[in-house]
């Protein structure tokens, strides 16, 4: 099989054998997919394995057959998203949760389009919050996992914003009744805008996003806990 160019970027990677990479690609027209850049640690690799790095935009030439394929040649597209800190490891959940959701060769663009939004936003610095919640949402959005926030899911009726609702995995969004856990609550406020894009503006709203979202994500995700989400409780005292 001859070799297939795309745009793309790396999201994890790992020494494969003694000289070479295994690298989890997400890339235009390609989605997910696994490959090998044989020799890419040798001295003589011409700055490969630098390159072969998250957060860097890349043009990728892959070849062979099978599940992995190999990476022929690759190439800087701009300048590195410059992450630090805590954007750092905002970009490592966000690679985290495309490793976890997304299926090998299904192609995601407009998700890829988000998701180098998503990287913008990190880098620029400021609140790091709003940029996750709208990422996860569209991720949500691209696997067919979104919910209309504005309605409740059985009955239609909007939602309203003094009113308080719960999510469940099987009924979506319902109003809440006197026997829910308040801490699952979302109030209708932070809903509507949520649903119009609008980043929270106090921490009770960005606590309720921060929660609507993990419970939204949770059965996509399933019992394996996410990486990132223990390092923010290490590092910062609660989970992303």
């Amino acid at each position: 099989m001859g070799a297939s160019a795309c745009h793309g970027f790396v999201l994890h990677r790992h020494d494969y054998r003694d000289t070479s990479l295994l690298v989890e690609l997400f890339c235009v027209g390609r989605g997910r997919l696994p490959a090998v850049a044989r020799g890419a640690r040798r001295a003589r690799a011409g700055g490969r394995a630098a390159l072969l790095q998250p957060f860097q935009p890349l043009w990728l030439e892959l070849g062979g057959r099978g599940e992995v394929r190999t990476l022929t040649r690759v190439e800087a597209v701009g300048r590195p998203y410059a992450l630090a800190g805590r954007a750092l490891l905002c970009g490592f959940y966000v690679n985290e949760l495309l490793l976890r959701l997304l299926g090998r060769e299904d192609p995601h663009d407009a998700l890829l389009d988000d998701y180098q939004v998503a990287l913008a936003a990190l880098a620029a610095g400021g609140d790091l919050e709003p940029v996750l919640r709208r990422f996860e949402l569209r991720l949500l959005d691209a696997l067919g996992y979104g919910l209309a926030l504005a309605v409740e899911t059985a009955t239609g009726r909007p939602v309203r914003a003094t009113a308080d609702y719960v999510f469940e995995p099987e009924q979506g969004l319902r109003a809440a009744t006197a026997t829910d856990d308040p801490r699952a609550c979302c109030r209708g406020v932070t809903l509507l805008a949520l649903a119009a894009d609008a980043k929270p503006v106090d921490a009770e709203q960005r606590r309720e996003a921060r929660v609507l979202l993990r419970a939204m994500l949770a059965p996509h995700l399933g019992d394996r806990p996410l990486r990132t989400r223990a390092l923010f409780q290490q590092w910062y005292g609660r989970r992303g």
